[in-house]
């Protein structure tokens, strides 16, 4: 199936139309903003407006009050005191309306409950104008100074109204001011955006241009990549096919027909004839297979075997996967692989691993002869040697004496030989059972071993304290002995054996090149002792089976020793390196994961 780029000229449209949509409804919103503000400021002026009359209907009140009162201390006519008695519930009806109309300004409240203070004290001295000017309470001086104090109460209560009035008008100013700005800005900014959607659409029709052009570029690189896409399926030996699962309908890809055996679009591929081709042993699971695929979306490989027109038997492996297009539809897409060639390399590489199992018993077997059935006439050489009296060899020729002691070294040596066989041997096939064990007890027991030359040697070893490992104990005490008898054997003579045993934890990427990355820590066991060293060169070469860098006479060994060190670390997933400077000592440094 050839796929058809999805290209966005129809997108661009669509979107331009919802730019030009928001810009018509942003604008109709800023004019219903703007009537908003229109109302807004009309509210805001006649707040101020009804604020400044409900505080000259205070100041009316109280000025009524004050003409009241000086004309009845002046006639004594009670008829004066008449706006004198309605001035308090003027006062508290103007004092409510502005409570409401000022509750939004704390500023406003505050003055207003100062003002209520001023207007109380006020009718106090009103009150003690009017007793101390009636004839039977007559005071002249109190009533003076009464007459005074309120002339100063009520040029305090005009300065607070006054106050009030001034802060409402600021208010008022400052919110004019406000929607003078905005009225100023509106017009500009309905002309950006006005210019901005021209723009927009100016950009969309050149968009709509270059598409066409693209198109074309488009339709050229796929027919290149279609054929890419052919010559990569031939080349990896692999197919792709599609299965409309509505419409029942399959596509193959022109390489599919080719490793069925025919040629591209030769027959009109649907499940029934791909079942034609599947190897009647694996017709039914294959079936079931595309069934558990439609039914179930169950998407694993499946193995099979299908059989070309030629009755050449190929095996397959094929993977499907279902996909929902944007029209809804239900799309298996399926990639076959040709893996005959794989195939018969594994059964190949079966049948190698067969004679490899053969070859290792074989293996075993021998070296079950060498090192055990080998023993018994071993044993029995030396025991007839031993046999050999001195009497016997008194009376021998100094040629015989000569064999006798050859002889009584070669089997010395092939003692020791098969009991490092026996040893290399039990590291390979004696079962590996680890045990979080104190290694300086497996060390203690390792010196044990060894007292009686650390004590002829007089040799001097150092440690500090070495971990808690989950090893296998006995093959790790081996290590222990092998590494400290080898710095005994090479020791310089005449100088007393110096050995360091020093434990540290370390990171596993400290050393990229030689450890696991997987495991994080390692534990690093150096020994390092002052024998004679051995020349760089060779160590690589001293691990390796039967590997001597002296002659059996100089110094007595099999060459098995370090090769057991290093089958024992690879056993615990560790490693060991070896370093060494002639004449200045040696140097083993052993790797444990933690």
């Amino acid at each position: 199936m050839k796929w058809i780029p999805n290209f966005n000229s129809s997108n661009s449209l669509r979107v331009i139309f919802v730019i030009a949509v928001f810009i018509l409804l942003f604008l109709s919103s800023i004019a219903y903003k703007h009537n908003q503000d229109l109302n807004e400021s009309s509210k805001v002026v006649m707040h101020t407006y009804e604020i400044n009359i409900q505080l000259e209907r205070l100041m009316s009140a109280i000025k009524d009050a004050e003409t009241g009162q000086r004309g009845y201390i002046i006639t004594r006519n009670a008829r004066f005191l008449t706006p004198y008695i309605y001035s308090r519930d003027k006062v508290n009806t103007s004092f409510i309306t502005l409570k409401k109309l000022t509750a939004d300004n704390p500023q406003q409240q505050e003055n207003l409950q100062k003002l209520f203070k001023l207007i109380t004290q006020r009718f106090v001295s009103f009150e003690n104008c009017l007793k101390y000017s009636d004839p039977k309470t007559y005071d002249k001086r109190k009533l003076d100074n009464h007459m005074f104090g309120g002339r100063i109460l009520m040029e305090n209560i005009r300065f607070k109204v006054d106050e009030m009035n001034d802060i409402e008008k600021t208010f008022l100013k400052t919110r004019l001011k406000i929607y003078d700005s905005e009225i100023s800005l509106s017009p500009l900014f309905s002309i950006s955006l006005f210019l901005v959607a021209l723009c927009f659409i100016l950009l969309a029709y050149r968009q709509i241009s270059r598409d066409f052009e693209r198109l074309k570029v488009f339709n050229k690189r796929l027919l290149i990549s279609s054929g890419l896409i052919a010559e990569s399926e031939s080349i990896g030996n692999f197919s792709t096919w599609q299965w409309d699962l509505d419409a029942d309908k399959i596509d193959y890809s022109d390489n599919q027909y080719r490793l069925l055996g025919h040629e591209p679009n030769s027959f009109v591929p649907n499940k029934a004839t791909l079942l034609k081709f599947v190897h009647p042993d694996d017709k039914e699971t294959f079936a079931k297979y595309m069934d558990g695929i439609v039914e179930k979306k169950q998407l694993t490989f499946v193995y099979y075997k299908i059989v070309r027109p030629n009755y050449e038997v190929r095996y397959f492996k094929t993977t499907a996967k279902i996909v929902t297009d944007q029209q809804g539809s239900k799309i298996l897409l399926g990639i076959n692989f040709d893996i005959t060639d794989e195939h018969l390399l594994n059964i190949e590489l079966q049948e190698r691993n067969k004679e490899l199992e053969k070859s290792n018993k074989e293996l075993a077997s021998f070296n079950h002869v060498a090192s055990h059935d080998l023993q018994e006439p071993l044993r029995k050489i030396q025991t007839f040697i031993s046999r050999v009296s001195d009497a016997d060899k008194a009376v021998m020729s100094d040629t015989a004496k000569n064999y006798i002691t050859k002889i009584e070294s070669s089997a010395k040596r092939m003692r020791v030989l098969i009991d490092d066989l026996l040893l290399f041997s039990r590291t390979n096939t004696t079962k590996k059972e680890f045990i979080k064990i104190n290694l300086n007890e497996l060390l203690d027991n390792a010196e044990s071993e060894l007292a009686e030359i650390i004590e002829e040697k007089r040799a001097v070893i150092k440690t500090n304290k070495l971990p808690k490992l989950s090893v296998i104990p006995y093959q790790i005490e081996q290590l222990f002995i092998n590494l400290i008898g080898n710095s005994l054997k090479y020791s310089q003579p005449e100088i007393e054996p110096e050995i360091s045993i020093i434990s540290e934890k370390v990171n596993s990427s400290d050393y990229p090149e030689i450890l696991e990355q997987s495991v994080k820590k390692f534990h690093k066991i150096t020994f390092t002792d002052n024998g004679m060293g051995f020349d760089p060169q060779f160590k690589e070469t001293i691990f390796i089976l039967f590997q001597r860098l002296h002659s059996k006479t100089d110094y007595p060994g099999t060459g098995i020793g370090l090769a057991i060190c290093k089958k024992i670390v690879e056993n615990h997933k560790g490693h060991i390196i070896a370093d060494s400077t002639l004449g200045k000592g040696s140097q083993f440094t052993v790797f444990l994961p933690d």
